[in-house]
Formats: structure tokens, C-alpha cells, sequence
């Protein structure tokens, strides 16, 4: 019984914190429920991931079999974007009140609100700059709902604060301290806790009210504060 306290005690702060939070990051992902995929030549597919592989925190071979049965194996490169399911556990933990937020979207991108609403999570093809190198990777969309002029992405190996959990499972992660930045259709880039303050101006250029508002000591803290509210006063 006791247990069973804690347990709804935590999963009741994991839903709050969520409620203006990223989307949370995954890398494991359901083999049963569809998936869509978009390939670079704009075909569009349906089906069911049967296998993937991660190296580095990144997404390097899928094994994709479509509603026909046919199977077949795909490279980052041969992909533009993806929807798929998070396994198990996985998408319960990760706070469905994230899930209410798919309903107030920003009018700007156009990403499949319905599909996002289910609880899926959204990867694309974007160019990243990795030290003096720009590579082509696939990145998972940290503020799907909000993704018009800044698209925020998760770094795959960002260390974390401490979690919320109970039983070894993550009710709610730790903050991120680091994720990579889309501004426009520039090259997204690496952007630290240790330098949020001194990219601030960059990042919300054209806002005035951001800059206003909270320029003088921006906090890491509300990063994902900031991003939903640049997209919500600076339309």
C-alpha cells in the first residue's frame, strides 16, 4: 500500500513537471504499433519497425517492414522524417499530460498534430555542425508543437541532472544540459547550459520582448519556458 502511495505520488509530479516540458527523449521504440516514415524521394510508407540500431546516441540502420509484408533496410541518408511509437513503459512514463499540449499548437510547422497527439514522437533529417564538421543526422524534435523559427532537438549524449523515478524507471528525466538548435533553416548547432546566456540575444533575435523581458539573466532553467513563449508573443 505504501508503495502503491509513493508510486501515485510521484507519477502525479512527473505529470505536472511535464506539462510545459519537451517532448520526452526516446531510443527505444514499439515494434508493433505503425509507424510512418517519409523518404527522401517523398514516398510515404506505413508499417511496422522490426529492428534498429543506435551507435553513439544516433539512429544508424532501421528494418522496416510495410502494410504489404515487404521488408526492407534503411539508412539515415535514404529517410527524410519519421513518426513511431515509444515502447512500453516507456510512453506511459513519459507524463501524458505532454500529450494535451499537441492541442495548442503553434500554426507555423507542419507537423501532424493528430499523429503527435497519439503519443508519437518525431525525427527528421536536418543538418547539424559537430565541431568544424556539418553532418546529416536524424534527430528527435524536443518542441514538436512549437517548431517554427526555433526547432530544438535532443542531443543524444547530453548529460542529465538527477531523475524522478520509482523502481528504476524515469517518471520524470533529469534536465538536459545541452540540446542542439535550429534557428531558421541554418545548420542546428550545439547549445550548452554554460553558454544559454551568451546565446541568448542569438537565439531570439527579432523578439524584442524576449530580449526585454528576460535578456539580463537568462535562466537554463526556463529554457523550455522560453522556447513556447517566443513562440507564442513573437508570432
Amino acid at each position: 500500500m505504501k508503495t502503491l502511495m509513493t508510486f501515485a505520488l510521484l507519477l502525479g509530479a512527473a505529470l505536472f513537471l511535464q506539462a510545459q516540458r519537451f517532448s520526452p527523449s526516446f531510443i527505444r521504440f514499439s515494434k508493433k504499433q505503425t509507424a510512418y516514415l517519409t523518404l527522401e524521394d517523398g514516398t510515404e510508407l506505413q508499417g511496422n519497425i522490426k529492428d534498429y540500431d543506435w551507435k553513439k546516441g544516433l539512429l544508424k540502420k532501421i528494418k522496416f517492414e510495410d502494410l504489404n509484408g515487404n521488408k526492407v533496410k534503411m539508412k539515415p541518408d535514404q529517410i527524410k522524417h519519421l513518426y513511431v511509437m515509444p515502447s512500453g513503459f516507456a510512453k506511459f512514463s513519459a507524463g501524458m499530460e505532454f500529450l494535451t499540449d499537441a492541442k495548442q499548437w503553434d500554426g507555423s510547422n507542419d507537423l501532424d498534430k493528430d499523429i503527435i497527439g497519439k503519443g508519437y514522437v518525431y525525427l527528421e533529417k536536418t543538418p547539424v555542425r559537430i565541431g568544424k564538421k556539418t553532418h546529416e543526422l536524424i534527430m528527435q524534435l524536443a518542441n514538436p508543437t512549437v517548431a517554427g523559427r526555433v526547432r530544438v532537438y535532443h542531443d543524444p549524449i547530453a548529460k542529465e541532472t538527477t531523475s524522478l523515478g520509482i523502481g528504476g524507471v524515469d517518471l520524470v528525466g533529469g534536465d538536459k544540459k545541452s540540446y542542439y538548435l535550429k534557428l531558421g533553416t541554418d545548420t542546428a548547432f550545439r547549445l550548452k547550459k554554460k553558454h544559454y546566456e551568451d546565446e541568448f540575444n542569438l537565439i531570439y533575435k527579432g523578439c524584442p520582448e524576449m530580449i526585454e523581458k528576460y535578456g539580463d539573466n537568462p535562466r537554463w532553467a526556463d529554457f523550455e519556458k522560453h522556447i513556447y513563449e517566443y513562440a507564442e508573443i513573437c508570432k
